[in-house]
């Protein structure tokens, strides 16, 4: 049986710097990654407008059902055939990622200790607390960089969805965590007392 750590936060956290130092650390060899992002619903039934004003930051928008298979069956020693969503098109592509599973699993994304099915089977939870300002640049740079939207648009979507929804369900998922990670600038210490507490629950030494 797999080892599994949740790692969850707010849009823009660092939620994403933190799982890379802890995989780098075990070893990339003995941990798969299971990224919420790659689990949002297929939307090509919407309209092009539609798919642009859509809840993604609710947790309806994810398809928890199959993630929660995917990490049960990684957790259990067996391959999964993970979806790849296209952010631009807000589709779902018809090609998969194959996911080989190692003795660690991470599971990542805003949500991942909001959804009940997917929490439940999570040995570690970590929470990881950025202020507020620092999370909604950081999204800001990597929507328009990475996912080709504009100023205007994530400012818009920032303000209808994804604030309302963290304070609704991510902010609140936190009482979930084992343990609650600041990063308002790089934590190395917490990180490694995170990695220390790792070690120790698996009895790696």
């Amino acid at each position: 049986m797999a080892f599994v750590i949740g790692i969850a936060g707010g849009t823009g956290s660092g939620k994403t710097t933190v799982a890379a130092l802890i995989a780098e650390d075990l070893g990339p060899d003995r941990v798969a990654l299971i990224i919420q992002d790659h689990y949002y619903r297929d939307l090509s039934h919407l309209s092009v407008e539609e798919r642009a004003h859509f809840n993604f930051d609710h947790p309806d928008a994810i398809d928890a059902e199959r993630m929660a298979a995917d990490v049960r069956d990684l957790k259990a020693g067996l391959p999964v055939e993970r979806p790849v969503y296209d952010f631009k098109t807000h589709t779902r592509r018809v090609e998969t990622v194959r996911i080989e599973p190692r003795d660690t699993l991470i599971v990542e994304g805003i949500l991942v200790l909001e959804l009940d099915e997917i929490r439940s089977q999570m040995d570690v939870k970590l929470y990881v607390e950025t202020d507020d300002d620092l999370r909604f640049i950081r999204r800001l740079r990597r929507d328009v960089s990475e996912r080709g939207r504009t100023v205007e648009s994530v400012i818009e979507q920032y303000m209808d969805t994804v604030r309302p929804m963290h304070l609704e369900f991510v902010e609140k998922s936190r009482r979930y965590a084992d343990i609650i990670l600041p990063w308002r600038e790089f934590n190395q210490t917490g990180v490694s007392m995170v990695i220390r507490m790792l070690r120790y629950g698996r009895r790696d030494g």
